[in-house]
């Protein structure tokens, strides 16, 4: 990843030299380059900002120096590659964990830093006619600049890039992924002061665990965040009314074979791109198979007006239940609808069986991670056509009262 940021106060930017991201930058894995936005000014006094027109308090950047800077820090290079423009802004986009994880994805990102009341309008309406991009805020309130904002930004985002943390588990579980907060965390020793670490953490056992989490994520987010919490509970899944945060869940139809291969064609694309091989099932399937798939797989679909927006497939191997072809529609993955699906695949398996088990690309950081949020943990490696793929596995919760 390549990051450009423009600012007249670029020692505001040294920060990135340090912990995590300076490290990437020493190994070769982040590229950071700061510019002093100054440097594309012509008088002496190397003017950048002048009053509002309309009148008012304060100053307002000027679009010149901001023109020349951006076009030539944001020069295609060779390969026709354009950057994501950020502008920090307080009127901006909440910036969100989704938005971390999506922009962790951008080879290159520029972020524009403003100050004063802020930069003239003209200069976002010109670039957003040349490349993405995106106002975004950090909070609720007004910061002197947009380089605090930045720094923020940027530790969030870079962190998710693969290879910076040496611990990928580490952003399994964290606040605000699926739309909670993170659960209670606990270490050595097992009494402090009188207090224990709860059993069901030194138990061992992983479907325990998960589902004690997630109890807890809830709890926390309600009491701390009862805005989250009400979203979340929304997605909770009632495995007796087959209905999921208002939207109904049903079997699928050999009618909705040709809706489920397409959505199968647009939810695997990544996955495919992960892997650099589109010798992937779910890229592959032709109708045929998709509507033989329907009479051995038990197979559910949601729908929202009208349009299928989601899927999951599961059928008994066993002793398992063998859970496949998750998908939610692009544009509304990111919500908690995939792991809600999981828990009412998870929950539509009988009684009488003593686990789950399913399988995903072992280059799928998205999917393992919620997977291992669920409780699933990997428990083979094989490989599909040049595709390398995780076998994983999670044990029924044999007490309920756990």
């Amino acid at each position: 990843m390549r990051i450009d940021v423009l600012s007249i106060f670029p020692d505001y930017l040294q920060p990135l030299d340090l912990s995590l991201i300076g490290r990437a930058r020493r190994t070769g894995l982040l590229q950071v380059h700061t510019h002093d936005l100054r440097d594309w000014t012509h008088d002496r006094q190397r003017t950048v900002d002048d009053t509002p027109y309309g009148g008012g308090a304060g100053m307002v950047m000027r679009p010149e120096p901001w023109g020349e800077a951006l076009d030539e820090v944001c020069r295609a290079t060779e390969s026709d590659q354009l950057p994501h423009l950020i502008v920090p802004g307080p009127g901006g986009t909440p910036f969100t964990q989704a938005i971390a994880h999506t922009l962790a994805g951008e080879p290159w990102l520029v972020f524009a830093c403003g100050r004063y009341e802020g930069i003239d309008e003209r200069v976002v309406q010109e670039y957003t006619d040349r490349m993405p991009v995106s106002v975004l805020s950090l909070g609720d309130y007004v910061l002197g600049g947009g380089e605090v904002a930045a720094l923020a930004m940027i530790e969030a985002i870079v962190r998710l890039v693969p290879g910076v943390i040496g611990n990928a588990d580490s952003l399994v579980e964290e606040s605000h992924t699926g739309g909670l907060l993170e659960y209670p965390v606990y270490t050595k020793p097992p009494v402090w002061r009188g207090q224990e670490v709860p059993a069901v953490l030194r138990s061992g056992d992983h479907g325990a665990i998960a589902d004690w989490r997630r109890q807890q994520r809830l709890e926390r987010t309600a009491a701390r965040r009862p805005d989250l919490a009400t979203a979340a509970d929304g997605l909770q899944v009632d495995a007796a009314l087959h209905d999921l945060d208002g939207l109904q869940v049903q079997l699928a139809v050999p009618a909705d074979a040709g809706e489920i291969l397409t959505l199968s064609r647009a939810c695997w694309l990544q996955e495919g791109r992960d892997h650099e091989s589109f010798a992937i099932p779910a890229l592959t399937d032709d109708l045929d198979q998709a509507r033989s798939d329907l009479s051995s797989w038990r197979t559910w679909v949601v729908r929202a007006d009208g349009r299928l927006i989601g899927s999951v497939r599961a059928r008994q191997v066993g002793a398992l239940w063998d859970i496949g072809r998750l998908m939610v529609a692009p544009d509304l993955q990111g919500r908690g609808l995939g792991r809600a699906l999981l828990e009412f695949a998870e929950a539509a398996a009988p009684d009488d069986l003593t686990g789950y088990t399913l399988i995903t690309g072992a280059r799928s950081a998205g999917n393992l991670r919620m997977y291992r949020r669920a409780g699933y943990r990997i428990t083979e490696r094989s490989d599909y056509h040049g595709v390398p793929t995780v076998g994983l596995h999670k044990p029924r919760r044999s007490d309920p009262t756990i």
